[in-house]
């Protein structure tokens, strides 16, 4: 028998999980099945379930997919030789967020809204979403330690306390994008600086 390469098995689990994906933008996270996301994929149930062994586990994956490539957005900002501002920052956080909702599989960003509500009842979406976004505010708090070398804040504020207002403003502005539709990284970003003008 030959054996399956690394390769292989990473195809198999992304076509699984944007099969998942879409499942779920379509249908809502209770509506799909592991079944629709069988018949979505085209692999044998088996194949499915060989890489995930529930609907809990593949909202995870999902998550961390869309998750996975934000160290990207906050390597170019902390690498920058330019001052860092958090307004900057979050307007590139946003633009990461924007980029992700208009991936051609579907929006991710509305996975993501159902998972927040799912996470209340569900510890396995929890600890996913939990360390996720731990993350992703240790990453403000290292744009506001940065912005404070800089001189773009001041040195006596608090690096934690500045991530946490940062980070909360992002699932402020998914909502507005997707019940409003009229919001976006520029506008939004611009409003929260005008806050301190």
């Amino acid at each position: 028998m030959p054996k399956v390469t690394d390769e292989h098995r990473t195809a198999r689990r992304s076509q699984i999980v944007m099969a998942a994906r879409q499942c779920v933008i379509r249908q809502g996270f209770h509506k799909t099945t592991m079944a629709d996301v069988i018949s979505a994929s085209g692999l044998s149930a088996g194949a499915v379930y060989s890489y995930f062994k529930s609907k809990d586990e593949l909202v995870a994956a999902i998550a961390d997919e869309a998750l996975g490539s934000v160290d990207q957005v906050f390597r170019a900002i902390l690498s920058s030789t330019e001052p860092v501002t958090p307004v900057a920052a979050l307007r590139s956080a946003l633009e990461y967020v924007v980029e992700v909702a208009d991936h051609p599989d579907g929006d991710v960003t509305r996975v993501g809204v159902q998972a927040w509500a799912e996470a209340l009842h569900n510890d396995a979406i929890m600890a996913t979403a939990s360390g996720k976004y731990a993350m992703l505010r240790g990453r403000f708090v290292e744009v506001a330690d940065r912005a404070k070398a800089d001189g773009t804040i001041a040195a006596d504020a608090d690096s934690e306390e500045v991530a946490q207002v940062l980070f909360g403003l992002i699932p402020g502005f998914i909502l507005q994008r997707l019940i409003l539709g009229d919001v976006t990284p520029a506008s939004y970003s611009a409003g929260f600086a005008a806050l301190f003008a």
